[in-house]
């Protein structure tokens, strides 16, 4: 997906409730957000994958994740920006940099995608057997740009959100690196055509009829009930919690405890996905070792 505001996986959330599974949604970002209270500790939980953005690093990072992705057999969306930052005058200014050392075309509307993340990510998932398409997800804004968090505190959410996406199959991307991150580089510049024609024409739409050429999985009907339930959940938790912090004192212990513990794992550890991994390491590499001496005693027996 192209990163156009620092929001963009958010507002993804909105296209995923309809049209595919939110809860199987896991995104590869920044690490620094790890340490985000909160929310950084529930992107932990949910074993999101984070980088440092140094290959060096993130390489054998990515390669033990990706590993215990394929091996528990989960159902996956790992989402993907390539970019690997939002596009802003500065960071369109160093991708045009790149492009004059590199004798590529400079964009406008999308940066040039770092590609080295992307084919490994694609070569690991699909030896794992684990991968079965590549959506492409162009998003645009027609009306108004959230470029940040304050935007949404100052109220200024978008009014519109127009996702343009294409599927894939496993079957038809290339199969050596180098063909990997030339056909990655291709989607990107499609992704520039298009957006260029998206912010230039009238009405401002992918598709000029305004419809979704897909139908959602769930009803209108569905989506309204689990938004309102979300509204009423997250309200009262958020009113308990503050109520709990004002009247009960075990509640502000519990509290402190639990942020107690939450800090010192990630000092420690790393962080809850990491420890997460190293807690399937032990039990399997436990279970091999069980299942080999069993075979042993067996062939004694025998």
């Amino acid at each position: 997906m192209n990163h156009r505001t620092r929001l963009d996986w958010m507002f993804l959330w909105c296209c995923l409730l309809r049209y595919s599974y939110l809860r199987l949604e896991k995104i590869c970002l920044k690490a620094a957000l790890k340490a985000v209270p909160g929310f950084g500790w529930a992107m932990q939980v949910a074993c999101f994958v984070f980088i440092q953005r140094r290959w060096d690093t993130d390489k054998k990072h990515l390669e033990n994740m990706l590993d215990y992705f394929c091996d528990i057999r989960e159902p996956l969306q790992l989402l993907l920006f390539p970019e690997g930052t939002d596009l802003t005058e500065n960071t369109r200014s160093k991708s045009d940099a790149f492009a004059a050392e590199n004798s590529l075309p400079k964009f406008e509307y999308v940066l040039h995608p770092r590609t080295t993340g992307f084919t490994f990510i694609v070569e690991k998932l699909r030896k794992g057997d684990n991968l079965d398409a590549v959506h492409d997800i162009t998003v645009a804004y027609p009306k108004n740009i959230p470029q940040t968090e304050r935007h949404l505190i100052l109220g200024l959410f978008p009014r519109e959100i127009h996702f343009h996406v294409r599927r894939y199959p496993v079957a038809s991307l290339p199969s050596s690196s180098s063909d990997l991150e030339a056909w990655c580089r291709e989607r990107w510049a499609e992704k520039e055509a298009r957006l260029r024609e998206f912010y230039s024409s009238q009405p401002r739409a992918f598709d000029r009829e305004g419809v979704a050429r897909v139908p959602p999985c769930k009803s209108e009907l569905r989506v309204t009930l689990i938004k309102v339930a979300s509204l009423l959940y997250w309200s009262s938790f958020i009113a308990l919690c503050f109520t709990g912090l004002w009247l009960w004192a075990p509640f502000r212990l519990y509290f402190l405890v639990t942020v107690g513990v939450y800090v010192a794992q990630q000092k420690l550890v790393g962080g809850l996905e990491l420890l997460e991994l190293a807690c399937h390491r032990y039990w399997t590499s436990t279970t091999t070792n069980v299942r080999e001496k069993t075979k042993v005693v067996d062939g004694k027996m025998k």
